[in-house]
């Protein structure tokens, strides 16, 4: 299944996403796509439906994120080896983790604004994990059992707040609209391997990034297991996995976004996404 939610920001719906840019509102059915609806026995109802009966939105329509309620948004970082080369770190013995903060989460065509000041803001396209069900110090073997799907994510980071001015990670990573995330979410079972999915990220039409999780050095059965050890992860929660190389950090001279642009990425059965780059508007700046 491809579990969607759709309308204005703050007043989505949920939906299924049947191809062909065909929805079936799930209003009827359940108030929202949040942890109750991730769980196995939700996900067991929803693909038990006659779609059929379900009505068939006919408006154009925004896609918002896909989860309703997101109690934790985990990253992974340098989880790809070519990249951690070309930000200038040496590949992590153990998975690298570090929040977003949930207030960064979007819709995955929502414009992106910079913040006050960035000058070295910048494009990560990864996996998504979506968790369906509570997992502390799950073993290796049983990881993915926890796994309720899988979808795109633009971990947007800003490299001055990130790496230059002191302290963690979360800093550059957790501005606002540094998160989208979508356009659906896919139910595992959909998904099958998540270690074979071509990603691919454009800015301004020009291909930057290109790889496939195969290249991951801590597969998605790895990160659930080890995260779980450290925090219980929670339904909602999303887990974004690690960038292929060929961000703008990585360029000669590096690359960084500038009002105007537009990046659209998208890896292989979890749909696209496009965002408009837009300065921070100079009424709010702060001092």
């Amino acid at each position: 299944m491809k579990l969607v939610r759709f309308g204005p920001v703050g007043k989505e719906r949920p939906g299924i996403f049947e191809g062909e840019g065909q929805i079936r509102d799930l209003s009827g059915v359940v108030t929202d796509i949040g942890p109750e609806v991730l769980s196995p026995a939700g996900l067991a109802r929803l693909a038990a439906l006659d779609l059929a009966g379900l009505p068939v939105v006919t408006e154009p329509v925004r896609y918002g994120p896909p989860v309703a309620v997101v109690p934790k948004f985990i990253a992974i970082g340098l989880n790809y080896s070519d990249h951690a080369a070309e930000s200038g770190m040496a590949a992590p013995e153990e998975p690298v983790i570090f929040m977003k903060a949930t207030s960064c989460i979007q819709g995955p065509d929502d414009d992106v604004v910079l913040p006050p000041g960035s000058v070295k803001s910048d494009w990560e396209v990864e996996l998504g994990v979506v968790i369906g069900s509570r997992a502390s110090h799950v073993a290796l073997v049983d990881a993915l059992a926890h796994v309720a799907g899988y979808c795109t994510v633009n971990d947007l980071s800003e490299r001055e707040y990130q790496l230059e001015r002191g302290g963690t990670w979360d800093k550059g990573k957790g501005c606002d609209t540094f998160g989208p995330v979508g356009p659906w979410l896919v139910t595992a079972d959909e998904v099958g391997d998540p270690q074979s999915l071509n990603m691919w990220l454009d800015v301004n039409g020009v291909r930057r990034q290109t790889g496939n999780t195969r290249t991951m050095i801590f597969a998605v059965a790895k990160i659930v297991s080890y995260v779980s050890r450290f925090m219980t992860l929670m339904p909602g929660d999303i887990i974004t996995t690690g960038t292929p190389p060929g961000v703008g950090l990585g360029m000669k001279p590096p690359l960084y976004l500038k009002p105007g642009d537009t990046m659209r990425l998208g890896i292989e059965k979890l749909g696209e996404q496009q965002q408009r780059v837009f300065a921070f508007p100079p009424a709010q700046e702060l001092s």
